[in-house]
């Protein structure tokens, strides 16, 4: 069955950040077959997933394709892995929930992020000490240049903190029909981030169990971030900043309680809400384009936000932050449209 086009298409509920915008052609793809069979069209492209990290700050002039391919396999390897097969159209959440049910294990931390399953590569989703890029495979992609499927390596993805090469240089040239993850049928609890142990030990749950430690993770996150649905939200707004191992221990000498992370390549992540809250933002607006009462890292839409007060109210958050600690806040989500001035 051919792909159903709609033109003039409202994209405002298509995103979880909910700003008015329209888009040219909004194509939903439900089936791998139906892309060789799309009207050529020499409008721009772009695709879109959950929505939970796109923000349109325009209407589009061009073309989108909405992912909605589903599907899940489990290949068993041996007996410590299994292989898992999920459609890029399927939700993150349900998938990471499926899996634990099935007693296979390595996303719990990953629990309750949003959007689906073929956002999670271009992002190298994280949190609580665990990445996508711990327990990717691989990922079966439509390669626009080549018009043909092929098959990605986790390292032929080339993940980085919060980015990917379908991100950054190869931004418009894959669309990820699917990903393979390696998981474990034996549990091995990643519980040493901060927080998350916290949570545990005032819970008593020196030891969870899957389940434990993904409610663990869900009721932290609850905390944290607005439900989209009752408070249009995108998450996490800025990434940490990673700095140079000499840059951050000289900005520690000013910031003692300025909460910290080493990576692997010998570089320091800093906390970005930190940073924030401390200059007082939390709660802050201009119009309805806000920053989250309990959490400063989430900018909020109170209901009738427009792109102009969203980017004032970025614009001011990172100058501020520039200002104070010499660091260049970058937004998390995409923003598809008008250009921040720090760009």
């Amino acid at each position: 069955m051919a792909a159903a086009i709609t033109h003039d298409a409202d994209l405002s509920g298509l995103s979880t950040f909910k700003l008015p915008a329209r888009a040219r052609e909004l194509v939903e793809l439900t089936a791998p077959d139906q892309l060789a069979a799309l009207p050529a069209s020499e409008l721009p492209l772009l695709v879109l997933g959950g929505g939970s990290n796109t923000i349109f700050l325009d209407d589009w002039p061009g073309r989108i394709l909405l992912n909605r391919l589903t599907g899940l396999q489990i290949q068993r390897l041996d007996e410590e892995h299994s292989l898992v097969h999920a459609g890029a159209g399927e939700s993150w959440h349900r998938l990471v929930m499926n899996c634990i049910a099935r007693g296979l294990h390595g996303l719990e931390n990953l629990a309750m992020i949003p959007g689906s399953v073929g956002a999670a590569p271009i992002q190298n989703i994280g949190a609580y000490g665990v990445e996508l890029s711990d327990v990717l495979d691989s990922v079966r992609a439509w390669d626009w240049q080549q018009s043909r499927t092929v098959r990605l390596s986790a390292a032929d993805c080339r993940l980085s903190y919060r980015d990917s090469r379908f991100k950054s240089t190869d931004r418009d040239r894959f669309l990820i029909l699917s990903i393979s993850l390696r998981l474990s049928h034996c549990f091995a609890p990643n519980t040493g981030y901060d927080s998350l142990a916290d949570a545990l030990a005032k819970r008593h749950l020196e030891r969870p169990n899957p389940r434990q430690l993904a409610a663990t993770v869900m009721r932290l996150r609850r905390h944290r971030l607005p439900d989209p649905a009752r408070l249009a939200n995108a998450g996490s707004f800025f990434k940490n900043p990673v700095l140079p191992a000499e840059t951050a221990s000289a900005l520690l000498d000013d910031f003692p309680r300025l909460p910290h992370w080493p990576m692997p390549d010998g570089q320091v992540k800093l906390a970005a809400g930190w940073m924030i809250e401390r200059l007082g933002f939390r709660g802050y607006r201009i119009g309805d384009a806000g920053v989250y009462n309990n959490h400063a890292l989430v900018l909020v839409n109170h209901g009738q936000a427009t792109a102009d007060q969203l980017l004032e109210l970025i614009e001011h958050i990172q100058a501020a932050v520039g200002d104070e600690y010499d660091v260049e806040l970058e937004p998390e989500p995409m923003l598809i449209g008008r250009k921040l001035m720090s760009q």
